[in-house]
């Protein structure tokens, strides 16, 4: 049995432009990105210049209006870009997600004035964008913020420090969410910060196991002075476009699961088939096969499950719990494909000739990002049972 090398996805495309889309990012991610990943993953180093090509693609700003620089594509198509990039590269795949986070405030609750000002350049105008949501000591517990955003005159002054900040460092802009008034969910504003404003610094980015290449940092703000024009909705209405934010950016985590997954399981079924033991392939081996068909059911479960999330999203239908629901699936999915693809490849999985480890390593991290696992149980439960007894 020859060797079989791993065939595009089969996409259920709702037009010829987005099967051209599509086409366009395969290109990309073939010419550009995957061939340098392991290298630049292993050399932490960030890719600046594949955002730079993403923008100029058009690719960094898919899911927004036309008039101000998005690609007026629906959830459904930017997911599936989402997970060919994922699929090449985590780090790039991951970013576009965090980058379409950041953007999602100003898109959906800013001023036409504020619209029409900054818009252009976050989604075209080759800006990265970071989401200052977590701090060193609220994760979960996001309502339980400490930066401070204090009114002086016209202005704002910003100072505290968010943690986990992915782009810590490289952003050229913020959304930052900080208290403005009393404790809990309704004291707390959104803000659009620029990345060179006087004031904001970041820390050394987090030494961590996997993603080596996107740079995660705190980011400290220092009396940052902002003008009352770069405040986002109502004062107070921060937490609810957090929360708005949120919802959509869990489907992005997922979609970028299931590329993960995917090349996985692309380099398991390519292993599989071309290594022979006792005279055969061991693709022929009962054991191994059925490992691989679980492998690739679990995948398709996931992604059917984030682009009905995605669709409900698109016909304006309440889509939380089921974006929840693929969040959590597609990462644990994307955790038990890459554990397997490294017992498939046996001791070559354990070592960095083959990229089965690295999937295995980030794998990791998109069970804890943008709501770990164990907060999308709470948040499916509550739609299910209500909210908890106090």
């Amino acid at each position: 049995m020859p060797d079989r090398a791993p065939q595009p996805v089969d996409r259920q495309l709702p037009t010829d432009e987005a099967r051209d889309l599509i086409s366009l990012v395969r290109d990309i991610a073939q010419r550009e990105i995957a061939p340098k990943a392991a290298e630049e993953e292993d050399a932490g180093r960030f890719p600046r210049e594949i955002f730079t090509l993403l923008s100029e693609s058009g690719l960094l700003g898919l899911p927004y209006d036309s008039e101000y620089g998005g690609g007026d594509q629906p959830y459904e198509v930017y997911l599936q870009v989402l997970e060919e990039l994922a699929a090449a590269r985590l780090t790039v795949g991951l970013g576009v997600s965090v980058h379409s986070l950041a953007c999602h405030a100003l898109a959906n609750y800013g001023t036409k004035e504020q619209q029409v000002e900054h818009l252009p350049d976050m989604l075209g105008g080759g800006l990265l964008g970071a989401y200052c949501l977590s701090e060193p000591a609220s994760g979960s517990d996001a309502a339980s913020l400490r930066t401070k955003a204090v009114r002086d005159g016209d202005s704002w002054v910003l100072t505290g420090t968010k943690a986990w900040i992915t782009h810590g460092g490289v952003a050229d802009f913020c959304t930052v969410l900080a208290r403005t008034g009393g404790e809990g969910a309704r004291g707390i504003t959104a803000f659009l910060v620029p990345g060179d404003a006087e004031g904001l610094s970041a820390a050394v980015p987090e030494k961590k196991m996997g993603m080596k290449g996107s740079p995660t940092a705190q980011v400290h703000f220092d009396g940052v002075r902002i003008p009352d024009g770069r405040r986002i909705g109502e004062e107070g209405q921060g937490f609810a476009i957090a929360l708005s934010a949120l919802d959509s950016g869990r489907l992005g985590i997922a979609a970028c699961a299931v590329g993960v997954a995917q090349a996985a399981l692309d380099e398991a079924v390519a292993y599989a088939t071309g290594r022979e033991q006792f005279g055969r392939p061991i693709a022929d081996f009962q054991g191994l096969r059925f490992m691989l068909a679980d492998m690739a059911t679990r995948i398709e479960a996931g992604r059917s499950l984030y682009l009905t999330a995605a669709r409900l999203r698109d016909a304006g239908r309440p889509f939380a719990r089921q974006a929840a629901m693929a969040k959590l699936f597609c990462t644990d999915t994307a955790m038990q494909v890459t554990i397997d693809a490294v017992q498939v490849l046996g001791g070559y999985g354990y070592t960095a000739d083959f990229p089965v480890e690295r999937y295995m390593r980030e794998a990791k991290v998109l069970q804890i990002v943008e709501g770990t696992n164990q907060i999308q149980r709470m948040v499916i439960a509550r739609h299910l049972a209500g909210p908890e007894s106090r």
